[in-house]
């Protein structure tokens, strides 16, 4: 069997139904695909509400290396993110998959021997430079059909989330009976599983080629970066988890002072992240279903600047913590989801993997800056400098926020043409926008693909389900 990957390939049918659901070989090929990405981040994160307790006992440790310790993974993910994308195109998505895998397999190694702090350091920054996101989002797309790739994207990005729930909770336990050494060999013995689900259980694709929606496209650089909403939204990503990491650096800590044993902070962890998941669910309904995004999105902005105001004034006492913790949550949860969104309304339909791109960059980048500003402020001003740097940030993405545009309400739709002649393709093209709920559509026939956004609730389903059928569908 080749190591690379299972013998079996995808089998997508020629069929485009836009309401019809994914094959067995697509939902195998997400669900193991999002297994990978799980398995990864649930490493990364697990270790986020235990390292500033263990990197406190490491010789030559200071309060500015630890905050660094926590984040740094997300400086050597953010300058190596997009470089493993463009390389999946030409050396193939699986062999970068499994080298970004080897060096977090290798990254947690060095971790999870060292004794000093820059040891730590070394494992983390080699840990975040095995970024394989942008290739498992490339594979996903060459894996399912078009009109079935938003709908294997958005499963991937549910099981980020799940696995940032199930870190956080679980870190302080496993920490509790093998210590944080322990954690870094676990977190190795689950690269080595991710290794194994891409070798023997993600399909081969039968091509592999650049998928505008799922992949950065470096020619389009410049679009991206010159369309100010979405640079604002960049910038809110980036402050988002530049405050989680920042906040990591101090919370165990002032737990761990409040009286609560480490190994029992998953008591907390627990209930808050579940009831802040559940606190979002009418703001996401309120948000996508009722079409007041911008409110909501505010709104969870806001929170994210009382709870870190709160954390500075009432950080002292283990209720204080909780219900602040419980704000903090919610705020980021309903952001976290949302954020996405707002970038998927408001790129371009064809442009949306580069968008994406530069966001994951962004955000990644955020992440390795806040932990070390949230080391140096905890160390120059304590726990208190830190929730104050926290809340300033918030408040200028806040601030940023207010001019922004209400998002359009539209959902990407890809549809193939790879089968067609190019005047039929236009002349689809042309009848497609005469369909209720067609708001745009970008057609690249050179690729074989036209980019839709369509307005879901007024979308004619079946009308453009009869029109591909007349002029695509074979």
């Amino acid at each position: 069997m080749n190591i690379l990957g299972a013998k079996e390939q995808p089998v997508l049918t020629n069929v485009q139904d836009i309401t019809s659901p994914m094959t067995l070989s697509e939902k195998r090929a997400t669900w193991s695909l999002a297994s990978i990405y799980a398995l990864r981040m649930l490493g990364l994160f697990m270790i986020l509400p235990v390292l500033s307790l263990f990197a406190q006992e490491l010789e030559g440790s200071t309060d500015a290396l630890m905050g660094l310790a926590i984040g740094i993974y997300g400086i050597s993910q953010a300058i190596l993110q997009i470089p493993f994308g463009l390389m999946s195109d030409r050396f193939g998505r699986k062999k970068i998959i499994i080298i970004g895998l080897i060096l977090f397999l290798i990254g947690s190694i060095i971790a999870a021997l060292s004794t000093t702090i820059y040891g730590v350091l070394l494992g983390r920054a080699i840990q975040g430079s095995g970024a394989i996101a942008a290739p498992i989002m490339a594979l996903v797309a060459d894996l399912t059909q078009e009109v079935h790739r938003t709908k294997a994207m958005a499963l991937i990005g549910l099981s980020i989330g799940v696995s940032f729930g199930v870190a956080i909770t679980a870190g302080p336990v496993i920490a509790g009976f093998i210590g944080v050494h322990g954690i870094f060999w676990l977190i190795a013995a689950l690269s080595l599983i991710a290794i194994w689900v891409v070798c023997y259980r993600v399909p081969n694709p039968r091509q592999s080629k650049v998928h505008r929606d799922a992949e950065l496209v470096p020619d389009q650089f410049s679009t991206i970066l010159k369309n100010k909403e979405l640079l604002r939204l960049n910038y809110g990503i980036f402050i988002l988890h530049a405050i989680l990491t920042a906040s990591f650096v101090v919370v165990p800590l002032l737990m761990r002072d409040a009286g609560l044993l480490p190994a029992e902070h998953w008591k907390v962890y627990l209930p808050v992240f579940i009831i802040s998941m559940a606190a979002i669910i009418p703001f996401v309904i309120l948000a996508e279903k009722k079409r007041k995004m911008k409110p909501v999105f505010i709104g969870a902005i806001a929170a994210l600047v009382l709870a870190d105001l709160g954390l500075m004034q009432f950080n002292a006492t283990l209720s204080g913590i909780i219900v602040f913790l419980w704000l903090f949550f919610t705020g980021f949860n309903l952001l976290e989801a949302t954020l996405p969104s707002l970038i998927s309304k408001t790129a371009p339909a064809d442009l949306r993997g580069t968008a994406m791109g530069v966001y994951s960059t962004s955000q990644f980048l955020g992440a390795g800056i806040g932990g070390g500003v949230g080391g140096w402020c905890y160390g120059a001003y304590g726990a208190a400098g830190v929730f104050l740097f926290c809340a300033l940030a918030a408040t200028t993405w806040l601030i940023l926020s207010l001019s922004m545009k209400p998002p359009r309400y539209w959902a990407n739709l890809l549809i193939s043409l790879e089968k067609i002649s190019e005047q039929k393709a236009n002349d689809f093209v042309a009848e497609m926008l005469k369909i209720k709920g067609v708001e745009e559509i970008t057609l690249h026939y050179d690729e074989g693909v036209a980019y839709l956004k369509v307005d879901n609730q007024q979308l004619n389903r079946d009308q453009l389900q009869r029109l591909i059928t007349e002029y695509v569908n074979i």
